[in-house]
């Protein structure tokens, strides 16, 4: 059994918890779970946004590089990013709704923003700090995704048309293990950042490529992504 007892909040709580590893792996998504599809709704804004007649804005105007490829491409956007990042936040938002601000050590669905009182985004009220907190790791995704993009791109690596870049590793390690890494480094004192959710952290990232072929498979068949992939 895993416990959670290492976190400051476990000390208001009349017991340790006690959760095997699948609910802390189950528990430590449904936490990051804003940054885990904010390229879901990166994706939404890139495609839907142009309809309106505004946009698309590539990140990287259009500059190609030394090597002669494009620095990031034109998939990679500024109102992807900016819209992806900020509807993360309304997600957290709908998370912190559904299951408000108590924590129940043997709940797999905790508040997002438990233990974050003094934490740089709890700004305002609980319902502005989930809102930041959501669009943190929306941006921490999308950052992730972004760097895997600039890589695949040196390595003259890129989509055609339909034709997948080959690359799957590139396209979905990166922005795993960012969301995570910004969780620890910057998410200091809430339960995001506790130690006890590393190990449920790599064990996300190793299923990841999985996760987010299946996530694209639903997104091809409901109309949402053009490609499968």
């Amino acid at each position: 059994m895993c416990r959670i007892e290492n976190h400051p909040l476990m000390s208001n709580v009349d017991a340790a918890t006690d959760l095997n590893f699948l609910a802390l792996v189950l528990m430590t998504l449904w936490l990051y779970l804003p940054g885990f599809i904010a390229n879901t709704f990166a994706m939404m804004w890139g495609k839907w946004l142009p309809k309106t007649g505004y946009g698309p804005w590539p990140i990287d105007g259009g500059k190609t590089l030394k090597d002669g490829n494009r620095m990031l491409g034109d998939g990679k956007t500024w109102n992807g990013l900016i819209g992806g990042s900020l509807t993360a936040g309304l997600l957290c938002v709908l998370q912190l709704a559904i299951v408000g601000n108590n924590f129940d050590g043997a709940a797999i669905f905790a508040s997002p923003i438990i233990g974050s009182e003094d934490a740089w985004f709890s700004i305002g009220n609980d319902w502005v700090a989930a809102y930041i907190l959501g669009s943190f790791l929306g941006f921490a995704c999308l950052f992730g995704d972004l760097t895997g993009s600039f890589f695949k791109r040196r390595q003259g690596l890129k989509r055609e048309g339909d034709v997948s870049s080959k690359a799957p590793l590139l396209d979905t390690l990166p922005f795993a293990i960012m969301v995570f890494l910004w969780g620890q480094l910057f998410l200091g004192g809430s339960l995001l950042a506790s130690s006890e959710l590393i190990y449920p952290m790599l064990a996300i990232i190793v299923i990841t490529p999985v996760l987010h072929r299946g996530f694209n498979l639903i997104g091809y068949a409901i109309g949402w992504k053009d490609v499968p992939y």
